[in-house]
């Protein structure tokens, strides 16, 4: 059984497969692998094997064979020989009866038989090989393979269905692109994803680190690291006094009700993390994300519609509970804040409320220097039962957001399947500087948790009405944030959100006062600063600043203590020499506009 859809999920970002053909071809080597798999060890047992957003896997149950990497030349010499023979995949519907039959000596494909039985089967046969599917394949993989650039990339453990609790399996994962040109760009970004690793960086910078005492998906931030978060929540909470909110602080953990209320008990509850109190009964969470707490501020006092847009931020720390394996340094987390926000307004408001929000949004981007695309997210009509509301709601919601980025003229990507479960979304996908793609910002218009919680507004007519809600986050969270900054920049902030923003090397031991004196200038004006003093050299005083990638490093010396100059020598190696005065000012401007 293979599992194929327009969209992924992996390692904390979201890839839309625009290329329906190409995920038909990976989809058709997933087969290919299986079938030389079995070929090379006829004991071994498929399970699962989808389409991913760089190629593929298959997910095998060994036996009492191991796989290692260098069998996967071995396999891949197999997939080469075998296709020259898939002349055409062939499916065809079989009964239950018949797909019990045929795969009897498999328990992992009897289960999903089982669990799909009323779904309808159906196998697709190429070669000798056939294999439970839903189809979705080329029609002539000999042919239509033939020019693709593919290979087989590295094999992983897997549990069953994702599930600890499940037997580990045998993962191996393949890479396919429409040409061996495009495998090739892929493979030189994938070398500079490695050297970017924010792990790596970030260990380097000294900026945050992991603790198995504290606990998996839960970051430490140190000193340095803590002043770039700082400075990205700080640029947030400025934009949002400019769109007037009030910043709210909401506790993290609720009662049960609230969230059974909201909707999340039920569509949400398996990703939250549950607390018991030693002195009450109450079912109790770690609060997954902060609406419904924002529902009871807004219905605290009665509300009129002159009131009305009425916004709450808040940045308290979320916790969601994240699969161990799932866990991605820090963009895939388990405790997290976000730059969160909700608006409480008039339906005739709405899009002059959005509106705002996406200028914010674009005018955030344009200063970390990132470049996006807009995906419209949209409930998927053959899965109604997965949302909250009606009909009527959602045609109506899905066409506000459909005509304001139209009317805006921003271009757009509508995707069925992908919005929140009680309202459609604005999402932000950034492309960071090797071109990956990670879903950041949201814009999330709800109709429906306000009638849940009853809160209401009085209108002009004297009547009760629901206010509209806008969910909305400006670059999501700070935390992921940071790590997919570090890779965009590759450590290289600039300079507003360097953690050391400029490092003072004093040559002799008899400049350091010297150096001392003017730290502490800088520090006055609140620009980071470090002085890099010691018994090393200062060759290698001079390296260690550098490899902290600071923007700016000054070297002080007799000739400087001297002239009262400064020379100066930029991250990029560019030297200068300015006065004292003239390098703070040219610093102060430059961090003042977020250069």
């Amino acid at each position: 059984m293979c599992k194929h859809g327009k969209m992924r999920f992996v390692c904390g970002r979201i890839v839309l497969m625009e290329n329906e053909n190409l995920e038909k071809i990976r989809h058709t080597l997933a087969h290919l692998l299986g079938a030389a798999v079995l070929e090379l060890y006829p004991k071994a047992l498929l399970t699962l094997g989808p389409a991913i957003d760089n190629g593929f896997y298959y997910d095998f149950d060994m036996g009492d064979d191991k796989l290692a990497e260098a069998d996967l030349e071995k396999i891949e010499g197999k997939m080469r020989e075998l296709l020259p023979n898939w002349m055409e995949m062939s499916g065809k519907e079989i009964s239950y009866d018949e797909a019990k039959g045929m795969f009897a000596d498999n328990v992992y494909k009897l289960e999903l038989i089982d669990e799909h039985k009323d779904d309808g089967l159906s196998i697709f046969t190429s070669g000798n090989f056939t294999d439970l599917c839903k189809g979705n394949h080329v029609e002539n993989p000999a042919k239509e393979l033939k020019n693709v650039g593919w290979k087989l990339d590295r094999i992983a453990g897997a549990y069953w269905r994702g599930d600890e609790k499940n037997k580990m399996l045998t993962r191996i994962y393949g890479l396919a692109f429409e040409s061996k040109e495009k495998l090739e760009e892929y493979l030189t970004q994938r070398e500079e994803a490695k050297k970017r690793d924010h792990r790596k960086i970030g260990k380097e910078m000294d900026l945050f680190t992991f603790s198995e005492l504290v606990g998996v998906g839960m970051p430490l931030f140190t000193p340095k690291g803590n002043s770039v978060r700082t400075e990205i929540v700080n640029f947030s909470r400025e934009l949002n006094r400019e769109l007037g909110f009030g910043e709210v602080h909401t506790p993290n953990i609720n009662k049960a009700e609230l969230f059974k209320i909201s909707g999340h008990y039920d569509k949400y509850k398996e990703d939250m993390l549950s607390v018991h109190s030693q002195y009450v009964s109450d079912e109790m969470f770690l609060k997954p994300m902060n609406c419904p707490q924002h529902t009871q501020i807004y219905a605290s006092q009665p509300r009129s519609y002159r009131d009305l847009p009425i916004r709450y931020s808040d940045f308290a720390v979320l916790y969601r509970d994240e699969r161990p394996g799932e866990m991605s340094g820090l963009t895939r987390l388990r405790s997290f804040a976000q730059d969160d926000g909700h608006i409480f307004c008039r339906e005739d408001q709405v899009t002059e409320e959005i509106s705002n929000i996406l200028s914010a949004i674009q005018k955030a981007l344009q200063t970390y220097k990132i470049d996006y695309w807009m995906r419209l997210s949209l409930r998927d009509p053959n899965k109604k039962e997965k949302y909250l509301g009606t009909d009527e709601i959602w045609e109506k919601s899905q066409e506000i957001m459909r005509t304001l980025l139209e009317e805006k003229k921003i271009i757009f990507k509508a995707i069925e399947g992908e919005a929140a479960f009680y309202g459609p979304k604005i999402d932000i996908m950034a492309v960071d500087a090797i071109g990956r793609e990670w879903q950041i910002s949201t814009i999330q218009l709800d109709f429906n948790m306000p009638g849940r919680f009853e809160i209401v507004y009085t209108d002009k007519d004297g009547k009760q009405k629901n206010p509209v809600m806008i969910h909305r986050a400006l670059i999501g969270s700070p935390d992921r944030f940071l790590g997919i900054l570090l890779e965009h920049y590759a450590g290289n902030f600039p300079i507003w959100l360097s953690p050391v923003q400029v490092a003072i090397v004093p040559v002799r031991e008899n400049h350091l006062e010297a150096a001392q004196k003017l730290q502490q200038e800088l520090k006055e004006k609140m620009i980071r600063t470090e002085l890099c003093s010691g018994d090393d050299s200062l060759g290698k005083r001079i390296h260690a600043a550098k490899a902290l990638r600071t923007p700016y490093v000054i070297v002080l010396g007799d000739k400087e203590a001297e002239s009262g100059n400064l020379t100066i020598e930029t991250r990029s190696g560019e030297k200068m020499t300015q006065t004292a005065d003239e390098f703070l000012e040219k610093i102060l401007e430059e961090i003042k506009e977020r250069a």
